[in-house]
């Protein structure tokens, strides 16, 4: 669910840099409303970076360490794990400041830098997914298992 709404955030970010008129825009939000999960959850894009930033953190306080318990062998995983989460925080943090400073210009250059911070957080927190999923994953559910 994530992966698809990430895809639709993505293609109204990219239709935005294209001036689409304000409508139609207002109607694809109004759609993705309608239909995504985060959205039927009240989560907007900021609301998302602020979710994904306390997924973190408690993945980085309570969860890794319980899978470095489970399995000693995963720490080097895990270490990525974590750096990956303090690169993504400070890509959500531009998110956060394109969304706010587009707020007070709506200038085609903030436009495109809220485009550019979306994509850029969307390639690495993807990255982040597939890389969890695929070296984590057995232990993960090992430890759902105990």
């Amino acid at each position: 669910m994530i992966r698809h709404d990430l895809q639709i955030v993505k293609q109204i970010a990219a239709d935005a840099a294209t001036n689409k008129s304000p409508e139609a825009l207002r109607a694809e939000i109004r759609e993705l409303k309608a239909k995504s999960i985060l959205w039927q959850l009240k989560i907007n894009c900021l609301r998302y970076c602020r979710f994904v930033h306390s997924h973190h953190n408690l993945e980085d306080a309570v969860f890794f360490p319980a899978l470095r318990q489970t399995n000693p062998a995963i720490d080097p995983i895990v270490d990525k794990l974590e750096a990956d989460h303090r690169n993504v925080s400070t890509l959500l943090d531009n998110v956060e400041e394109a969304a706010d400073a587009l707020t007070k210009d709506d200038a085609e250059a903030a436009r495109k830098r809220v485009v550019e911070s979306l994509d850029v957080l969307a390639e690495h927190l993807l990255a982040h997914l597939d890389y969890e999923e695929l070296n984590a994953g057995p232990t993960i559910r090992r430890l759902q298992n105990l």
